[in-house]
């Protein structure tokens, strides 16, 4: 199993299904947007965290996600969930609120 990666934004719920695997765990490390204050937190399967060669296997996965992060403060952060796995980032966007009239 490749190793997947999401980042979640802090104080949001995950729009799209989390990592599979025995659980998730939440990384102390966060990633934020180098513009503005919001901060994202990265879920991993415990697993693939507690593989001896997690932090050199999740570095590449890492950048995709600080450059994801980076090109959606142009949205306002309208994507709170972003997971990747290899070289695809898949983003979950929260509902756009219902306009009234």
């Amino acid at each position: 199993m490749g190793l997947k990666i999401a980042a979640i934004q802090s104080g949001t719920e995950p729009v799209g299904k989390l990592p599979s695997g025995s659980f998730p765990k939440t990384l102390e490390m966060q990633l934020g947007c180098p513009k503005c204050d919001v901060s994202y937190n990265l879920i991993v399967d415990w697993d693939q965290a507690a593989d001896r060669w997690f932090e050199e296997s999740s570095q590449p996965l890492l950048r995709l996600l600080k450059k994801a992060i980076f090109m959606g403060h142009s949205t306002d952060h309208r994507v709170t969930h972003f997971e990747t796995e290899g070289v695809v980032v898949t983003s979950f966007a929260k509902a756009a609120p219902a306009s009234g009239g």
